[in-house]
């Protein structure tokens, strides 16, 4: 059995606290969208791979109950076209790096408790950069070149909890699904000839992390 101190030995959540979280992240987007040209339509699917990141979120206590919370971290991720035979199969896009800083408003069950659940929704913005075409060519020859990704707003669910360590100190474990589109545009060439070819990107990401923070 616990001793009273030992019960006591962590701060539980309180208005005014300022809690400072660092983070490992999973960035797994769960993506849909086709590639179009003008002229010959429909030629393949967009595949966008995961990527795993540091990253930091910034949480201030309205009430003991009531937080916002806002994280910043920037991923990399590996795009791919499943193109037609036609036009060649698989076929390298090339890459593209997200700032997605996302602001949640969360309602904190149990804030005096050593097990702190929550849940929130809020607001993402995603900047889109560093866009590498891959210029690779594929099995049939073409390759992508002058690729663009149009910035995008977003909504976010959250859902998390904080086990409370020692003193100031927690565990988190952290869920958000963000619900997020993107333009894609991108020029596809086979010898001289020059293809545009666009793309409506459904991304609709889980964010998946688990850190530690302190709370002044």
């Amino acid at each position: 059995m616990a001793s009273p101190s030992l019960a006591q030995d962590f701060k539980g959540k309180s208005a005014g606290d300022i809690v400072v979280r660092a983070r490992g992240l999973a960035v797994l987007p769960q993506e849909k969208g086709t590639i179009n040209n003008t002229t010959l339509g429909d030629v393949g699917s967009a595949k966008v791979g995961n990527d795993y990141i540091p990253e930091v979120d910034f949480t201030y206590f309205f009430t003991d109950n009531i937080a916002a919370e806002l994280i910043a971290g920037t991923s990399r991720h590996r795009v791919k076209g499943n193109l037609i035979a036609a036009a060649g199969g698989v076929t390298e896009i090339g890459k593209v790096s997200l700032l997605p800083p996302t602001l949640t408003v969360q309602y904190h069950f149990l804030p005096k408790e050593r097990i702190s659940p929550y849940v929130g929704a809020g607001i993402n913005y995603t900047l889109f950069y560093n866009e590498d075409a891959a210029e690779s060519p594929n099995a049939g020859g073409l390759r992508i070149t002058d690729t663009n990704y149009k910035n995008r707003f977003g909504w976010a669910l959250q859902a998390g909890v904080d086990v409370a360590l020692t003193g100031n100190w927690s565990l988190n474990f952290d869920v958000k699904k963000v619900f997020l589109k993107t333009d894609v545009t991108a020029n596809a060439r086979l010898g001289s000839a020059v293809l545009p070819v666009t793309s409506k990107v459904t991304l609709d990401p889980w964010l998946v992390g688990v850190g530690v923070g302190y709370r002044f």
